[in-house]
């Protein structure tokens, strides 16, 4: 048992309150000299009808403290631990080095599914820079929560349905110079652009979009064939840039599948008295909820994205039973989602409750920073290329003779394009400079990598010199120093970091954690000799290097990063 959480039960056993909101409670001081925990007495000052420095008093004189904690004292409002720091180091140690990579997992998700639909790009369209945000928080979200026990379920929701694909295949007719699997997505989208330049002359061509559509809808073999086609080739090559980023799905059931399955949902609506007709289109008024009408069906009949998503929402429930479902998109389709979820729990799912949409802000290139432009798209490719072909530059200077320079380029260049997104909350905007994404010594991807590949320098040198260590026999009340003090209690912090990121759905905190690692590691090198002659000395040291590096490289998996062993 941590000393965090043998304090919430000592406190629960005093107070009579739940010893998971104490444990909650619980802070880190920013002062080490006040102590390694505080516990905010306030919070008791309602229940015991008390001051909490009276509170605070009390408890210090009377607390029976667990072990590991070697004294407690009031601090005006504040009951201030401070551990037994052998103790504590033994105890943080034996931990980390028993899970391995395997820190801060948990059962605590143990048969219970969550949905995550995050990335969903369109099929004959770019896959630019702004899918980055919602495939690499969805991407880190889904680690987080199998690392917790979990089974998540990856669903790429896929836009291959609707007009555009009629548009699609009258430039493909018109202009297309070679079979569709031979073309990339660059050359369809020129056909696109070219199609609605084309159209503003003679609009007589959308006519024969819309009828190509048709033809899909009814299943024309021709029609059929070629949409098949655009899907099959865009997933081929798109598929290049998700193993890039490390990502996969176990859902590519896009809008297309959800065609079959709108006529029931809408009879349900129709049933439970929730459509209305206004002007010609059937609606759910929601004018009760402050939100304007949601649009099931147009005038004309057909059916809209908040049709599909209903009967996305129920297929999902229905087949795999989530505890939550979440949605990766931008902020900007937040009235859609709160329409959605309402619409849902007024056909009376209560299970709408564990739908949530988690939002993103924008993310855009710095000015002049990428040379290759598409009209205002810019692809995701070329981001991920100019920032490998940057980092390889960098490796070239700072280490000339590092063997497989081009794993090493593409792992930590296109780290640091994820990192980039990842290292603050997601509702933030995020504008990408290359000088600030790809530092090796700042708040970055690359600084983490770098730092692990550290941890794996020292261990191989040691592995060389034949130092070795048993962990059941370390000293560890000679990492008490500092340094060592600060790194141990950044490995101590990450199990809650990752149980926060899950409960927010916020990645950043697994990232921040990380980086408070990183960061503690690298003073702890330049502060001690790791290869120290006395052998207590270094083989405790060592195995601090060896908690520290598990630790970073289960960090950085969970937010989607490679941890390469030499930079």
């Amino acid at each position: 048992m941590d000393n965090k959480t043998a304090l919430a039960q000592a406190l629960a056993e005093k107070t009579g309150l739940p010893a998971q909101d104490l444990a909650a409670w619980l802070e880190t001081p920013p002062d080490p000299a006040l102590g390694d925990y505080a516990f905010p007495c306030f919070r008791l000052a309602k229940a015991l009808r008390k001051a909490p420095p009276a509170i605070a008093a009390e408890l210090a004189a009377s607390l029976a403290l667990p072990a590991g904690i070697a004294r407690c004292e009031a601090k005006g409002g504040y009951l201030n631990f401070f551990a037994d720091q052998g103790a504590y180091a033994a105890d943080v140690l034996k931990r980390v080095l028993q899970a391995g990579r395997a820190y801060g997992s948990s059962q605590e998700g143990q048969g219970r599914n969550v949905c995550m639909d995050y990335s969903s790009i369109n099929i004959a369209k770019p896959f630019h820079i702004g899918h980055l945000p919602s495939t690499a928080i969805g991407n880190s979200l889904y680690r987080i929560y199998n690392h917790l026990g979990y089974h998540s379920v990856s669903i790429n929701h896929l836009g291959d349905w609707g007009t555009q694909f009629g548009k699609m295949i009258v430039a493909y007719k018109l202009w297309g110079a070679k079979p569709v699997p031979q073309c990339t997505v660059r050359e369809l989208v020129a056909l696109y652009v070219r199609f609605h330049q084309e159209a503003e002359e003679k609009p007589e061509m959308n006519d024969e979009a819309r009828a190509w559509f048709k033809k899909i809808e009814s299943g024309d073999a021709e029609a059929v064939g070629l949409w098949k086609q655009f899907k099959e080739m865009t997933l081929k090559e798109v598929g290049r840039v998700y193993d890039r980023l490390g990502v996969s799905f176990d859902s590519y059931a896009g809008e297309s599948f959800y065609e079959d399955k709108m006529g029931p949902v809408i009879e349900e609506l129709r049933e439970k008295g929730l459509l209305k007709i206004d002007d010609g289109a059937s609606i759910v008024d929601l004018s009760a909820y402050d939100m304007p009408p949601c649009i099931i069906l147009r005038s004309d009949g057909a059916t809209l994205y908040a049709t599909r998503d209903l009967a996305t929402a129920i297929y999902r429930k229905n087949t795999y039973d989530f505890v939550k479902s979440l949605y990766v998109v931008a902020y900007q389709q937040a009235l859609h989602f709160r329409q959605l979820f309402k619409v849902l729990e007024l056909m009376g799912y209560d299970w709408v409750k564990d739908c949530e949409h988690v939002q993103f802000g924008m993310v855009s290139m710095a000015e002049g920073t990428l040379s290759t432009r598409h009209g205002n798209v810019v692809y995701l490719d070329d981001v991920l290329d100019a920032a490998v072909e940057k980092t390889r530059a960098i490796m070239e200077e700072k280490s000339p003779d590092l063997q497989d320079k081009d794993a090493a380029a593409e792992a930590v260049g296109v780290g640091a394009v994820i990192w980039g997104v990842l290292y603050t909350s997601r509702i933030k905007d995020t504008v990408f400079a290359w000088d600030k994404v790809l530092n090796f010594d700042g708040e970055t991807g690359p600084y983490v990598q770098y730092t692990h590949a550290r941890c794996c320098s020292v261990l191989r040198k040691a592995r060389e010199a034949g130092y070795s260590f048993d962990p059941a026999a370390l000293e560890a009340d000679l990492l008490t120093d500092p340094a060592s003090m600060a790194l141990l209690k950044a490995l101590d912090a990450f199990p809650e970091a990752i149980r926060a990121a899950a409960a927010k759905n916020e990645p950043y905190l697994v990232a921040r954690a990380t980086m408070d690692i990183a960061s503690a590691y690298n003073k702890f090198y330049y502060d001690n000799r790791i290869m120290a002659e006395e052998a207590p000395l270094r083989k405790a040291r060592l195995a601090l290097t060896q908690a520290a590096r598990d630790v970073l490289h289960t960090g950085l998996y969970l937010v989607g990063l490679q941890a390469p062993e030499r930079m």
